[in-house]
């Protein structure tokens, strides 16, 4: 049987969590339930794609993600999608565009005689997900479809001496996690010295961790992800920056090595 990973913006002091992975167990008692967050802020979809996207490549292939963030949409849909050898549940709130990044392999709006029901990811999200990670047919669950809520991430704004980006993400040390890629200014730079801006501030250097500058000084590393990160050591960077998410962050490249 498949992994089946559970993100939800059900938090911690309700029964909500447990009552899901209930379900699961009930039809499944050997099933294999990993908690990927259950402290999404709620109905935030850019947090919620942050946080499962981060995890993605982590997991085998078929994989299903049971995805309980937002899941009262407005019309009642839900789909189950393939991409890249995984699987996907969730409600029609734009996530699942930018999980696949509007190329899922297929998707499927899940059958209910209930579309009001409430609680669905207990009743209808969870049945959905032991039958995939038990090898069932995605398309037993419903009728294929390509009308899915559609969303888009921000783009980078790229040229021969500059990177825009943007903060997508604070964790919950304050450090504010960019778009910007470190492929991105390995090659735009050429070589060529660049300086990041953000706030009042201006960095000339990327660090490999946090704890290279003395605490409460402010630095820049990669990620795990690759992705520009703004920091202070042993410091809240969003607090002490008054940066948050969507913030824009400048990567400036200057002549000569």
């Amino acid at each position: 049987m498949a992994v089946i990973t559970f993100m939800s913006d059900f938090g911690y002091t309700d029964h909500y969590v447990a009552a899901v992975k209930a379900k699961i167990l009930s039809q499944d008692p050997q099933a294999t339930i990993v908690d990927i967050s259950h402290a999404i802020e709620p109905y935030n979809i850019a947090h919620a794609e942050f946080v499962l996207g981060a995890v993605l490549n982590d997991f085998p292939e078929g994989t299903v993600h049971l995805v309980g963030v937002d899941t009262h949409g407005k019309h009642g849909k839900y789909h189950a999608a393939k991409c890249k050898g995984q699987y996907f549940l969730m409600a029609d709130n734009g996530l699942l565009s930018l999980i696949t990044e509007g190329q899922p392999e297929l998707v499927v709006e899940l059958k209910t005689e209930n579309p009001e029901m409430p609680f669905p990811s207990k009743d209808l999200l969870a049945p959905a997900a032991v039958f995939l990670a038990k090898g069932g047919d995605i398309d037993v669950l419903g009728e294929r479809t390509t009308e899915y809520r559609q969303l888009l991430n921000r783009q980078l704004r790229l040229n021969d001496h500059s990177i825009t980006g943007h903060v997508i993400h604070v964790d919950r040390y304050g450090n504010l996690i960019t778009d910007i890629t470190r492929d991105s200014i390995d090659t735009i730079a050429h070589g060529r010295t660049f300086t990041i801006h953000f706030a009042r501030e201006t960095m000339g250097r990327v660090y490999q961790n946090y704890n290279q500058v003395d605490p409460g000084d402010c630095c820049c590393i990669y990620n795990s992800q690759n992705l520009l990160c703004i920091g202070i050591n042993k410091g809240h960077a969003a607090e002490l920056l008054g940066l948050g998410f969507d913030s824009q962050v400048d990567v400036r490249f200057y002549p000569g090595s």
